[in-house]
């Protein structure tokens, strides 16, 4: 008889962070969020808080409304993997854009400054019942430096539609990666899965890569 493979479940519609396991070798099914969810109101800002504690406290809320479904779907035991990435500009935090005039006003405050991706992982088993397991918890934090982008620039960039939806709106594998002077953390972090930090995750609550 064929022993079962171990499934990770990834919570996250991100095409990119498919993309970054599937770098890395690590097989995943979606685990996606059922009809009636919310799940864009798990990222809702609170008055005060941090980008750090923000990305946490989120990449948290993520997990363990993944749980939840994991268990109301009757899926088999496995891991389940949360991420969530956000970009701030000191302590501001520029979140996904509302509209197209939103996304203008986020790329200029980005424009010519140094901001912060903070993208946090979150890696644990559950087994279906009530009471997942064990889960760990990781934060990459990288800084990218934008030199000053031209107006018309921004404006064409917006009318491409590739802000939407991405935190800061923008992504580092578009057309934006020529306003970057330099980056100084994980590439794969800024596109919103650092691999470091999600390997080590991941060994650390006993997948074997």
């Amino acid at each position: 008889m064929t022993a079962l493979l171990p499934v990770l479940y990834l919570a996250s519609q991100s095409p990119r962070r498919r993309q970054l396991l599937d770098q890395i070798g690590v097989h995943h099914e979606l685990l996606l969020p059922l009809a009636g969810e919310d799940a864009e109101a798990l990222e809702a800002t609170r008055h005060g808080e941090s980008p750090r504690r923000y990305v946490e406290r989120v990449t948290r809320a993520k997990w363990a409304a993944a749980c939840a479904r994991h268990k109301a779907c009757d899926l088999p035991p496995g891991w389940i993997l949360c991420a969530d990435t956000t970009v701030a500009l000191g302590d501001l935090i520029l979140g996904k854009p509302e509209d197209p005039a939103d996304a203008a006003r986020i790329l200029q405050l980005l424009s010519g400054q140094t901001h912060r991706v903070l993208t946090a992982v979150m890696v644990g088993r559950s087994d279906g019942l009530d009471a997942p397991k064990a889960a760990a918890l990781a934060v990459s934090v990288s800084r990218v430096r934008w030199v000053q982008v031209l107006q018309a620039d921004i404006d064409a960039y917006v009318a491409s539609g590739e802000p939407m939806g991405k935190a800061g709106a923008y992504a580092i594998q578009s057309r934006a990666a020529m306003w970057i002077e330099r980056i100084q953390g994980s590439y794969s972090g800024i596109m919103g899965l650092p691999l470091f930090e999600t390997s080590r995750l991941l060994r650390q609550t006993g997948w074997t890569l």
